[in-house]
């Protein structure tokens, strides 16, 4: 299923963020990078957890966003306590950019885990008896609280390519998880310091945030996905969000 996107990929309005000129040359490649969508229902409402990026930051300053970044070729190497689910997997592997693997979409998971916890503290995953080490300062500091990656806790929800007219282009997955999947007080939110601001928020107050453009469309897809029953939230096909000559596309992700 293949459908022009609605206003809220209007190029026009993404262009006050970092863009390049369009006689430059080809279009940058896209990077690899994942996002953590990390939903709390212990309260009257779903709540979600954003940060502000930095006014310094070249992508996207000062906006609104999920934990999340880019993939490091560690994510591929570290071995996670519980794989990923085969619906999952099967989607990540769905139009995947040059040779599709399994190994590439665990890595984009544990990318989502990584980064989340870097951002935030919080660290995604399941207590383990034997404590994982790892050369790399951030899964390091994440082992050293005793837990594995439980990729089975994530549901791949959104894909979106950046806009061929900016100068720093991320093919980024868009995970889901429940809260309680956190290992500690959801609450105890410490991260590096890369996002301002970091607090547990409801989708419509969210909606009222200075938001980059795919963000606001995510959080309307959480707020649909979030109405469903469990099984029809896997049954549900995932948003591809895409350009081809600057026009923005929606196709539909489904196995």
């Amino acid at each position: 299923m293949t459908e022009a996107a609605g206003g809220a990929f209007d190029p026009k309005k993404s262009r006050e963020q970092e863009f390049r000129d369009g006689t430059a040359g080809p279009a940058v490649r896209p990077r690899d990078a994942a996002t953590l969508i990390l939903v709390r229902n212990d309260s009257s409402v779903p709540q979600v957890l954003m940060g502000q990026r930095h006014a310094s930051h070249k992508f996207m300053p000062n906006k609104f966003v999920f934990p999340g970044g880019r993939v490091d070729p560690v994510d591929s190497r570290v071995r996670p306590a519980e794989e990923l689910r085969n619906d999952v997997a099967k989607l990540l592997l769905a139009r995947m950019r040059g040779t599709p693997t399994e190994n590439r979409a665990r890595a984009l998971a544990m990318a989502a885990i990584r980064e989340t916890f870097e951002e935030t503290g919080l660290a995604v995953g399941r207590l383990i008896d034997s404590p994982q080490r790892s050369k790399h300062k951030d899964w390091d500091a994440y082992f050293s609280l005793g837990v594995s990656p439980a990729l089975s806790a994530l549901d791949f929800v959104a894909r979106a390519i950046t806009p061929p007219y900016r100068t720093r282009r991320f093919d980024t997955r868009f995970f889901i998880a429940d809260a309680e999947h956190i290992h500690g007080d959801p609450s105890k939110v410490a991260g590096s310091g890369e996002l301002q601001g970091l607090h547990w928020i409801s989708i419509k107050d969210a909606q009222d945030l200075d938001l980059p453009n795919i963000t606001r469309t995510i959080l309307a897809e959480i707020d649909e996905r979030l109405r469903l029953t469990s099984a029809a939230q896997k049954a549900r096909a995932v948003p591809f969000i895409h350009f081809r000559k600057n026009q923005a596309i929606r196709d539909m992700l489904s196995v």
